[in-house]
């Protein structure tokens, strides 16, 4: 047992700093990732704080105040436009129990005239755009504008639709593939690998798990972005609909496990951006940063603007 020990312990030990070393210094085994954009402020559903959700009213305020990248959703009519919404079921967003994928483009609803504000419990937003937007037109609007598209469902149409719009304007290296769901990314990246995409739900898993097994340094990785919770906003300003994240100590350890400097440094040493969502408090943009996140995901795009102004002034 005692030569056993003698051995392994040694091997151990050297295995732990040299992890260490190389999670410090990621360049000498992995070439850092250049996209064509990097962006610190991110405006979540085009800003929902200060218009309703994903409209082009949403985003038109968002790009006029500062923000960077625009994170929506899309989805497909029965009559094949892609659309930017976060439900396929619409009672949520316009009181009526139907779905996009139901109806054609001309027979959408309109947007309720005050929409709660899912990551401010609450608050409301308004604005004079009720209309359910068209990817095309968000495309055509802002064409040197990055833009992160979550994927919600295996819709190998929708996907393929995205694709198209995407090279038709010209714009793969700055619109992004994001799904929580590593099938719905694998066809993503299937039908269109040229794009950027972001870490799926077991993916994220997987480099918590290599962090703290120390074999991160070590693995290549093929994301862009990782985009995720911050914690502290669970049951204050967003209330989630999952019972066990009302659980307070499920939110604890999550906070603790996943919100690492060091993790978040590595990754954006690697070229991997890190985003942090949704933080619509300043104490909550401020703790984003300081944990190391390359940019902050936001309702409200005026705030976090006014938070990077007066922090640039106090440099």
């Amino acid at each position: 047992m005692s030569s056993f020990l003698y051995f392994v312990l040694p091997a151990l030990g050297g295995y732990a700093l040299t992890s260490m070393y190389l999670l410090k210094n990621p360049h000498l085994f992995h070439r850092k990732k250049r996209t064509a954009f990097h962006c610190a402020h991110i405006s979540h559903r085009g800003g929902s704080g200060e218009r309703i959700e994903s409209t082009m009213e949403a985003f038109t305020n968002a790009v006029e105040r500062g923000t960077q990248m625009l994170e929506m959703d899309c989805h497909l009519t029965r009559d094949g436009h892609v659309v930017v919404s976060h439900d396929d079921n619409l009672l949520r967003q316009t009181g009526h129990d139907v779905t996009i994928s139901s109806c054609n483009l001309e027979d959408l609803p309109l947007y309720k005239e005050k929409l709660e504000v899912t990551f401010y419990a609450g608050c409301y937003s308004s604005g004079s755009d009720r209309k359910i937007a068209l990817l095309d037109d968000v495309f055509r609007k802002f064409p040197e504008v990055p833009v992160s598209i979550e994927i919600k469902e295996n819709n190998l149409q929708l996907i393929q639709k995205i694709s198209d719009l995407v090279r038709s304007y010209d714009r793969e290296g700055i619109t992004v593939w994001a799904s929580v769901d590593s099938s719905i990314l694998k066809e993503c990246r299937r039908i269109n690998g040229s794009m950027p995409y972001s870490f799926s739900m077991n993916r994220g898993l997987l480099v918590v798990l290599l962090f703290y097994t120390g074999l991160l340094p070590f693995v290549p990785l093929g994301e862009s972005l990782l985009q995720f919770y911050l914690p502290r906003v669970i049951n204050r300003t967003y209330i989630p609909t999952e019972d066990f994240l009302k659980n307070k100590l499920v939110v604890f350890l999550l906070e603790k496990v996943t919100m690492r400097k060091s993790l978040f440094k590595h990754l954006a040493a690697r070229g991997i951006q890190v985003h942090l969502f949704v933080c619509n408090e300043e104490d909550d943009m401020k703790a984003a940063l300081d944990l190391g996140a390359t940019g902050v995901m936001t309702d409200y795009p005026s705030r976090l603007s006014a938070y990077f102004c007066r922090n640039r002034s106090q440099d």
